[in-house]
């Protein structure tokens, strides 16, 4: 049973991480606005984790105000972005980009205080090169501000993936902060009348709250993390490499039966150079300060 309980927790973390990407780009056509799937992202683990919240409150306390900002940045920011982009193209896209950019913005990030190996600089080159050959799949005016939607929320999780590396909070304490300064953070702004939200105003569909609060709540908010930490706790740190590439290979293949997107030879082509130099990423030389973390901990994807 141990013995199949790090591939198990890795394949569910490949499920979940694509579900993501699917789930937000599915949703941002249902009755639901980018509002309601925050709140719902982030109000479910803050409620699943209530109990927890006072004691994360407390070791806070002991964070650096700085720190604490930057873990905010991969909450409600992060995902209002991903919405955005997610909502402007496509789920291959939207699967491909984010987890893709993310170790490329940490290099970049972190330029001038880390060398780089020659051979991440190789796999910088492939996931520049194929982010380059994907985006140009969108030819619209719309579709190319959600790219850059997407290349900015890559930028976002970078920050926030290096505020996780220099938090001295527990995994469970990270998910019930930013989970309750994102909830504080869509009422206020339902409040202020900067969005509409059909969850507080009571006009919601109930199904499609309910699919919401299991795939985002619970699945992205909680499952994802836990998974994703009992896959690298058992399999070592390659399993973010497995997880990394493998995920926006599922979702590119899984947006064509599920949403009627057909994957396409240049998505195609950029898709498997960035995948390669994911692989690559993390199998020449310790990551450059968050070899513990991976690249994408949709994952949290506070995704």
């Amino acid at each position: 049973m141990r013995a199949a309980a790090g591939p198990a927790a890795l394949l569910a973390t490949v499920l979940l991480w694509s579900s993501f990407a699917l789930t937000t780009r599915a949703l941002g056509t249902s009755g639901l606005t980018t509002l309601d799937l925050a709140l719902l992202r982030f109000a479910t683990p803050l409620v699943l984790l209530a109990p927890w919240v006072p004691g994360a409150l407390r070791r806070a306390r002991q964070e650096r105000t700085s720190t604490l900002a930057l873990l905010m940045v991969g909450g409600l920011p992060h995902f209002l972005v991903f919405a955005v982009g997610a909502h402007l193209t496509s789920a291959g896209l939207t699967g491909l980009l984010v987890p893709g950019t993310v170790p490329l913005f940490v290099t970049l990030l972190l330029l001038g205080r880390r060398s780089v190996p020659r051979g991440r600089v190789v796999a910088l080159a492939l996931i520049t090169g194929g982010v380059g050959v994907s985006a140009s799949t969108m030819t619209s005016a719309s579709g190319s501000v959600g790219v850059v939607a997407l290349l900015a929320a890559g930028l976002l999780w970078a920050v926030y993936t290096l505020a996780l590396a220099r938090t001295t909070l527990g995994l469970l304490d990270v998910v019930a902060l930013v989970s309750l300064g994102s909830t504080v953070g869509v009422v206020a702004a339902v409040a202020l009348g900067l969005g509409p939200s059909a969850v507080l105003g009571g006009t919601a569909d109930g199904s499609q709250v309910l699919t919401t609060v299991l795939l985002l709540g619970v699945g992205t908010g909680i499952a994802s993390t836990l998974c994703y930490a009992q896959a690298v706790r058992l399999l070592g740190s390659g399993a973010g490499a497995v997880a990394g590439a493998s995920s926006p290979m599922l979702t590119a293949t899984l947006a064509a039966p599920l949403l009627g997107e057909p994957l396409g030879p240049v998505l195609a082509f950029g898709l498997v150079l960035v995948v390669v130099g994911l692989v690559l990423f993390h199998t020449s030389g310790r990551a450059p300060s968050s070899a513990r973390l991976s690249v994408d901990r949709r994952p949290l994807l506070v995704e």
